[in-house]
């Protein structure tokens, strides 16, 4: 059986690390944290099974390996994006497109959109969905919501708020932090080691998933107490899905942020109908 080949995500982040000598500024670029880029280039290396770059006190530089490898890596993303742009023919006449975060599709905007639609029925909707913020460069959607930090999101987006980190269970699962798995979402800034440092405890995860709503969906099914971003609770509590499984809470580096199509009339209506849906 052939070998499977590594997640995409880890080749971007290396390329754009090999390109800029930096993880700091290749963060920047694809729109990740510091962290998650390091710790992707750290998981290629680790499948690869040889060292890319050398970690200098000054910034990276490329081993052997690195240099050998960084252009057949930037070829083939080269290719990729070429064949995507082939079949990428950009909004459909008369549709409202969305490219949003997984998690804000299937917690935020799912539970309410039957309101959206019976506003203004008029309104053709497309759904795009994304996890990693170079998956909305090819979308040319009329609204964005993206996930990463405020430096990242522009001056012209809006935060979706509560953003707070909150610890979620399923109704029907009986324990504690101390007792029950704990669940996180990795590539964020905060998670349960910040969760013990301003509250105390040693809080070790055994669960982890790409997004919040994944890990917020793992609590749901009562796989444990998921750390997520507030603003994804309130119609999972409604309905009955989960509760707070502790009181406190921590601030989050990272958030949802909105942002549209200017002199788009449609997106300007999903912007205040979305906004205005969410706790004040």
């Amino acid at each position: 059986m052939a070998k499977s080949l590594p997640p995409l995500t880890w080749f971007r982040s290396f390329e754009a690390a090999a390109r800029h000598l930096s993880f700091t500024a290749a963060a920047e670029e694809i729109g990740l944290t510091q962290s998650a880029v390091s710790q992707q280039v750290k998981s290629l290396e680790m499948r690869m099974g040889v060292p890319l770059f050398v970690r200098q006190a000054r910034g990276l530089a490329l081993t052997d390996d690195g240099r050998r490898l960084l252009p057949e890596i930037s070829g083939a993303l080269g290719s990729l994006a070429a064949a995507a742009s082939r079949f990428d023919a950009g909004p459909v006449t008369n549709m409202l497109t969305v490219a949003t975060s997984v998690s804000v599709a299937q917690w935020v905007i799912a539970p309410r959109l039957p309101d959206f639609t019976a506003r203004h029925p008029d309104i053709r909707l497309r759904f795009l969905s994304a996890i990693w913020p170079d998956d909305f460069q090819s979308a040319r959607a009329d609204v964005e919501i993206r996930f990463g930090s405020v430096r990242q999101a522009g001056p012209n987006a809006d935060a979706l708020i509560p953003s707070n980190l909150v610890a979620m269970k399923s109704t029907g699962l009986d324990g504690t932090l101390d007792t029950l798995p704990l669940i996180e979402a990795v590539g964020t800034s905060s998670g349960w080691r910040a969760w013990s440092e301003t509250h105390g405890g040693t809080r070790i995860p055994q669960l982890y998933a790409d997004t919040f709503g994944m890990a917020l969906q793992l609590a749901a099914h009562g796989n444990g107490i998921a750390l997520v971003s507030e603003v994804l609770t309130a119609q999972a509590i409604q309905s009955g899905l989960v509760e707070r499984a502790h009181p406190a809470s921590i601030p989050s580096q990272e958030g949802f942020y909105l942002s549209i199509t200017e002199h788009s009339e449609a997106a300007s209506r999903f912007r205040s109908w979305l906004l205005d849906q969410l706790p004040k």
